[in-house]
């Protein structure tokens, strides 16, 4: 049996990964119910929208006094979402709290190397929350789906 099965039979969705010029894979979100192109980054312990486009992906928006750093920026001023949909192809997660930041630091990398500004991070939170296991050769990731009881 192979992976893909194995993952499937125990709940997990198969999502599909472009790897694009910078090597960072390209992962397809819809946060309340807009499509939208992000980056999926292991090491950015949140997952992030940039603050331009809140209203785009009708998001709440509230304060945060939390600073945001990486990719080369320190000290960025973030808000937050909270109670957000957040759809990986077949896998879904209800309530889900995303960091809106300014992603003009990163898509500006990204343009340079001739890849397309994205609208976003996927990050460890949603990993984690999704038990992910990551298929580099394959390119693809597994998200264990959530069970929601009412």
């Amino acid at each position: 049996m192979n992976l893909k099965n194995l993952l499937v039979r125990k709940g997990f969705v198969k999502i599909k990964l472009k790897k694009i010029n910078t090597n960072h894979f390209e992962i397809k979100a819809t946060v309340n119910d807009v499509k939208g192109r992000f980056i999926l980054d292991t090491g950015a312990s949140n997952s992030c929208v940039d603050i331009s486009l809140a209203k785009n992906f009708n998001l709440e928006v509230e304060d945060s006094e939390t600073k945001a750093a990486g990719a080369g920026a320190i000290d960025m001023e973030t808000k937050i979402s909270s109670k957000n949909t957040l759809k990986l192809k077949d896998w879904q997660f209800n309530s889900c709290t995303l960091v809106l930041l300014d992603l003009t630091h990163v898509n500006t990398a990204l343009t340079t190397h001739d890849a397309k500004a994205v609208h976003g991070i996927i990050g460890a939170d949603i990993l984690e929350k999704g038990n992910a296991i990551i298929d580099y050769k394959k390119k693809c990731v597994y998200l264990k789906k959530i069970v929601y009881k009412f």
